[in-house]
């Protein structure tokens, strides 16, 4: 075997993309943050999870199963499948899973961009976006969002702006509703009208990975607009209200011809079995969706009086976190947050450097972030 091995020569035999491209950055685990800093007890509002946890039936679910992981899952996802169609009103033939709906929005990249092609998104969209756009080759397309001192929707997607940046090498438009990490949305029927501005040739994805904290007159209508627009995906998870983050399973809706392509390039066995036995028991429990819900409710009207009270502007939110602007530098707040045991997320990666965002929490761990963010402001 040669030993001339020289550092970066692997790196130049990545496609250009794959070069160019910067690793996403999770947060450390809470373990490791406790060990290096010396603290214990510390609370985690970092990465939009749920912190009422996840459906005693899902537990129960992977209880019952867990004897069962010799074997490999079942590779098309049958029994999820046909819930997932139960819960739409649709057929199974419009469902493909994912590990995460990450996974999903891979799946569309790889089977519609080259590097012929482009991809539209808006300004501080969900980072996954031009990850995955890059990583083959495209180009992204990058739409203005609304300026920070627009009247409802600061910082929002602005789908004029979107619209403009389409062009004949356009293949993809990407869509948050609800925004990460801005939390903020379009209309259903703002969203409507920009779907019908946009040739049927393009795959509109929309991405709906918060949409059960949204008020019910803001919930996307799925059914009609599958029927009404044959090039929408539309893409949800079980990360967030149903709290199974950890196990990784999420799914996309679409016309049938579009989910049999992306199944074409869907790795076999992409879902395990214990992700999709508590992803069926979770889709039965809409008691623990409601008291999720109603718990996010309550903790985003506490922070938003708060962030009045401290005279902090934040972004209107429908997900389960909030964007606040804290006036300074970003990374040095959640640097000082941190050293109190207390861990959200900056934001300067989206181009917000004066943004923390916080996920929102149970109440006990809210009070403790109003009262750690005065001491630290």
């Amino acid at each position: 075997m040669s030993q001339s091995f020289i550092a970066g020569s692997f790196l130049k035999l990545a496609t250009s993309g794959v070069q160019q491209l910067t690793p996403y950055q999770p947060g450390k685990p809470v373990e490791e943050l406790e060990r290096e800093l010396g603290i214990t007890d510390s609370i985690k509002l970092a990465s939009n999870e749920n912190p009422l946890g996840p459906s005693p039936l899902a537990l129960e679910a992977i209880k019952n199963i867990a004897s069962s992981i010799n074997y490999y899952p079942d590779g098309g996802g049958f029994a999820l499948s046909n819930k997932l169609a139960q819960k739409h009103q649709l057929d199974a033939s419009n469902i493909t899973l994912g590990n995460g709906s990450n996974d999903i929005l891979e799946l569309v990249t790889r089977a519609f961009l080259t590097p012929l092609h482009s991809a539209v998104f808006s300004e501080y969209s969900f980072a996954v976006y031009p990850i995955v756009v890059q990583a083959v080759g495209a180009k992204a397309n990058v739409a203005k969002a609304y300026p920070e001192d627009h009247e409802t929707m600061p910082l929002g997607h602005d789908p004029a702006a979107i619209l403009s940046q389409i062009d004949d090498s356009t293949r993809i438009v990407f869509i948050a509703n609800p925004n990460n990490p801005t939390g903020t949305w379009l209309t259903p029927a703002a969203l409507e009208d920009l779907f019908g501005k946009i040739a049927d040739n393009i795959i509109i994805v929309l991405d709906l990975a918060y949409t059960e904290y949204m008020d019910e007159a803001f919930r996307p209508a799925i059914k009609k607009w599958i029927a009404k627009f044959p090039n929408l995906v539309v893409t949800q998870t079980f990360s967030k209200v149903y709290a199974l983050a950890g196990l990784r399973i999420g799914y996309s809706i679409s016309n049938p011809e579009i989910a049999d392509i992306l199944n074409r390039v869907r790795q076999p066995f992409n879902t395990n079995m214990l992700a999709q036995a508590a992803a069926i028991a979770s889709l039965d429990d809409i008691k623990h969706v409601k008291n999720s819900v109603e718990m996010n409710n309550a903790g985003k009207g506490l922070l938003q009086d708060a962030f009045k009270e401290m005279d902090l502007k934040y972004l209107p939110t429908m997900g389960n976190f909030i964007s606040v602007n804290v006036k300074q530098d970003g990374m040095a707040l959640y640097e000082k947050l941190l050293q109190q045991g207390v861990i959200v997320r900056p934001v300067a990666n989206y181009d917000m450097p004066e943004y923390l965002r916080i996920t929102i929490g149970t109440q006990q761990q809210n009070e403790r972030l109003i009262e750690t963010l005065k001491q630290c402001l």
